[in-house]
């Protein structure tokens, strides 16, 4: 397939050298170039291979090739890529050439939040009706490593970033779920619209047979594919979503389908989770018993409103996937107790005024931390009893100090980790250690 054909491939992280071996594989001649220093461990694994570690523009910019592979962690649109780009044929990610060589059924997951659950359902239910299927691309294993396995899947479970669709081209799922769009990724777009083109390319090859599993109400255009709308807004089902949810049971054209409760999700938000997965797996023939079945014995990925435990009646549930204020929002409504709300984490550029429209009554007090503790203090105080503090443990500390029985506290932090940990389950993970450490009658240990 790229027999004698010259290939870059920036990005020495593990869909970088998962890309490189691949075009290896498929008789390229690749160079793997990368800012920093490539270990010694990769080039060992990569054999036929070439290398360049402290990769620089002028390097690129002398470079000419038929292809460069990017990794979606380097901006496909900064100085660096682009002078690599502009003596090449073509640009690329990933994803993309994997996608090239895979010829199985690809179910493509997008949205700003709800990905990596709904991923997760879609190869836990195919797996369970007997379907080889393996979830890859922005969550699990690189695509790139699947196609070069021993044993190809018959279906992937693709879930797609905006960062991996900016450089698809040819990608042409059989099924695409469009799950939701709101504001995320501002440190890396200029604009809101420029962020959503990069999500909108996911439709960028729809036939007549793709099938398009959408939320009621999303913005996504007129596609050739056949349509299904799912929404967990009352009565929706009237508003023409063929799937919707009263109270905990999940309704198919009106009817009763499936009781969340049945399954280890809770929220509304994972309610549309299941709703699109569900949609997607029985467009590809799997009856609805085993669709039911499977999700019964489904175990939901940890940090996504996660309940950690309860203690003197008060329930604490660990939403740390929560990067973006769509996740957030998401969570705020899901739940109907009355919430302490723990909030904060980096300052990433994200306009937090609309979170103040869902600051209702239910909402008992918010605790902001991290770096960006104040610009929240000074945000929401003037409307809910608000403090900001240092870090997650003062946070608890104070919420140990004036919750009671019946309350829930939330903490969903609405922006990423980086000022304080390495990641949001790093994040996570504390938050959970530090409730495990509450005893029914004691603070937060110091």
């Amino acid at each position: 397939m790229l027999d004698g054909k010259k290939i870059v491939v920036l990005g020495a992280g593990r869909s970088g050298v998962a890309a490189a071996a691949l075009a290896c594989h498929l008789g390229g001649e690749v160079t793997l170039y990368d800012t920093g220093e490539i270990s010694s461990a990769v080039q060992e694994r990569l054999g036929g291979v070439n290398f360049c570690s402290q990769a620089t523009v002028e390097m690129g910019q002398s470079v000419s090739v038929d292809t460069v592979v990017v990794s979606p962690g380097i901006d496909t649109y900064g100085e660096f890529v682009q002078a690599f780009a502009q003596n090449a044929q073509e640009l690329i990610g990933e994803v993309e050439l994997a996608a090239r060589v895979y010829q199985g059924k690809i179910i493509a997951i997008t949205g700003t939040n709800g990905k990596t659950t709904t991923t997760e359902i879609v190869q836990h239910v195919l797996s369970s009706a007997g379907v080889s299927c393996v979830a890859c691309g922005n969550y699990g294993v690189p695509l790139a490593e699947v196609v070069m396995a021993e044993n190809v899947p018959e279906a992937i479970a693709l879930e797609l970033s905006s960062f991996q669709l900016e450089t698809t081209q040819r990608l042409t799922p059989d099924v695409i779920i469009w799950l939701n769009f709101s504001e995320d990724h501002m440190d890396r777009y200029p604009d809101l619209a420029s962020y959503k083109r990069a999500k909108l390319r996911i439709f960028q090859r729809v036939s007549e047979a793709t099938l398009i599993v959408v939320r009621l109400g999303e913005q996504i255009g007129e596609h050739s594919g056949k349509r299904v709308e799912f929404s967990s807004e009352s009565k929706s089902h009237e508003k023409g979503a063929e799937w919707g949810i009263e109270r905990t049971m999940l309704l198919n054209h009106g009817q009763p389908a499936f009781d969340l409760n049945e399954s280890k999700l809770r929220g509304l938000h994972n309610a549309e989770n299941v709703m699109a997965a569900a949609a997607a797996c029985s467009h590809l023939g799997v009856e609805n018993e085993i669709i039911w079945q499977a999700m019964e014995s489904y175990q939901p990925p940890r940090h996504r409103c996660e309940f950690v435990r309860q203690i003197g009646g008060v329930d604490y549930i660990n939403d740390s996937k929560a990067t973006n204020l769509h996740a957030l929002s998401s969570a705020i409504r899901s739940f109907e107790q009355p919430m302490r709300l723990i909030i904060g984490g980096k300052q990433k550029g994200l306009d937090y005024q609309g979170v103040l429209t869902m600051l209702s009554p239910k909402i008992k007090a918010i605790y902001a931390f991290g770096e960006i503790a104040e610009e929240l203090y000074e945000l929401f105080s003037a409307v809910v009893p608000t403090r900001a503090v240092e870090n997650l443990q003062d946070a608890l500390r104070l919420v140990r100090e004036s919750a009671v029985a019946g309350d829930l506290v939330l903490f969903s932090p609405g922006t990423s980790s980086f000022d304080q940990y390495s990641g949001y389950e790093a994040r996570g993970d504390h938050f959970r250690e530090l409730v495990s450490m509450i005893e029914n009658t004691q603070q937060i240990p110091s």
